[in-house]
């Protein structure tokens, strides 16, 4: 994956990006009061190889002048009908606004359905509030079951039906 927003490349995580993909992450959920959960809601950071590469998921960076400033992924799940699980869209505040979150959600959507899922679910936390509100705006269901701990929201959508 190659792909360009604007003057932002997002493409397939490598080994190199472990560190500087989760510092991205860590430093955004304390941007919020959330914490970072190595042993749990964000062990598939550091392990991306067994928690996205090997179950059929992708893991994605955004880079701008070679400087890893965002993440998006997703992976299949055993939720819902032939369902897949977007996580870790996560952006430093410098790139916000510009329009980059609504592109990476419709390319993984759209990455996601040439695969042959029929279902996104998506987990959040309501005190991201530019998230939640991307994901409604986008055709994103309020649904019930959340898994992970720091969430309190989560959302579906049904695509390729």
């Amino acid at each position: 994956m190659n792909q360009f927003y604007q003057d932002f490349l997002i493409r397939s995580w490598e080994p190199k990006d472990r560190q500087n993909a989760a510092e991205v992450i860590r430093s955004v959920l304390a941007e919020y009061g959330l914490g970072w959960e190595a042993d749990g809601a964000d062990r598939d950071v550091l392990q991306v190889e067994k928690s996205y590469l090997e179950t059929g998921g992708e893991f994605w960076v955004i880079e701008y002048q070679n400087q890893i400033v965002g993440t998006g992924a997703y992976y299949p799940i055993e939720r819902g009908q032939k369902a897949v699980e977007i996580r870790k869209m996560y952006f430093l505040p410098q790139i916000r606004g510009l329009g980059l979150g609504k592109y990476l959600l419709q390319l993984l959507e759209e990455t996601i359905a040439s695969r042959g899922f029929e279902q996104i679910w998506i987990e959040t936390a309501s005190i991201l509030q530019e998230a939640v509100q991307m994901y409604e705006k986008n055709g994103y269901v309020p649904a019930t079951g959340i898994e992970t701990l720091r969430c309190d929201r989560v959302y579906c959508k049904q695509i390729n039906c």
